[in-house]
């Protein structure tokens, strides 16, 4: 065997380790983000998470860059990577988008849905259950995740799911301060998700997706509630009030 032919057999194998290398190290600088280790707008250092994975710094700049294309960072030159920060109106256009893909999801999925998929739905509503017995927000808001991720994992469509990642990882900072915000928010998706997973057990799907787009909208209420100041918040329920009271 020519030297030639040795670096040719050797270079795919050495491009496979390289991108499973970079996958490693985007989900896990992903983990941090959704889990809100990285707070939107923190700077991530090229070598500190070389150094902090144990890599070179080749896979963590190309992490970066997968991290961009999803939405989840943002490169600012002669400054460096951030973690970015969805503005308010981004985050209603992608509730606006994320409801309807779950909606279609839910519809697919109860058409076939099994005992097997059933099983995993019930294991993140038990663990939610359990971190509202815990009132642990951390717990809850990755079993809420893994929940609506199965839905949409099991209705078989594959670019479906492509899209609705992208969205959940711009999105995981909002919802996390919505359940923080309101001290009835858990109680009160659980009950949701609930009637969600009883509903696709039925095989009902339209009403399964009718839950789901409610349960968003109320994630999407939530997140405003979560960002709107106090203050300004008391105004806006004592005009709703009003209004209410002279349509009454």
């Amino acid at each position: 065997m020519t030297e030639n032919m040795e670096n040719v057999s050797a270079d795919p194998i050495a491009v496979v380790r390289r991108h499973t290398l970079t996958e490693l190290v985007r989900d896990e600088i992903e983990r941090h983000i959704v889990e809100g280790a990285l707070a939107p707008g923190d700077k991530l250092n090229e070598a500190d998470w070389a150094a902090r994975l144990e890599v070179s710094r080749g896979p963590v700049r190309e992490a970066f860059r997968a991290l961009e294309q999803a939405g989840l960072v943002r490169t600012e030159k002669n400054r460096g990577v951030f973690v970015r920060i969805v503005s308010l109106a981004e985050a209603d256009e992608i509730y606006a988008v994320r409801a309807v893909l779950e909606e279609a999801a839910c519809r697919m999925l109860a058409a076939r849905i099994d005992a097997a998929q059933l099983a995993r739905l019930r294991v993140h509503v038990d663990a939610m259950r359990a971190a509202l017995d815990a009132q642990n927000h951390d717990e809850y808001a990755r079993a809420n995740v893994a929940f609506h991720d199965a839905v949409v994992a099991s209705a078989g469509n594959d670019k479906l799911y492509e899209t609705y990642r992208r969205l959940v990882g711009e999105l995981s900072l909002f919802r996390r301060a919505a359940l923080v915000a309101h001290t009835d928010a858990m109680e009160r998706s659980l009950s949701e998700h609930r009637a969600i997973l009883t509903a696709l057990a039925s095989r009902d799907g339209d009403h399964a997706a009718a839950l789901m787009h409610a349960h968003v909208n109320g994630g999407r209420q939530r997140a405003h509630d979560a960002c709107e100041p106090a203050g300004q918040r008391s105004v806006r329920e004592t005009l709703s009030a009003s209004t209410d009271e002279e349509r009454a």
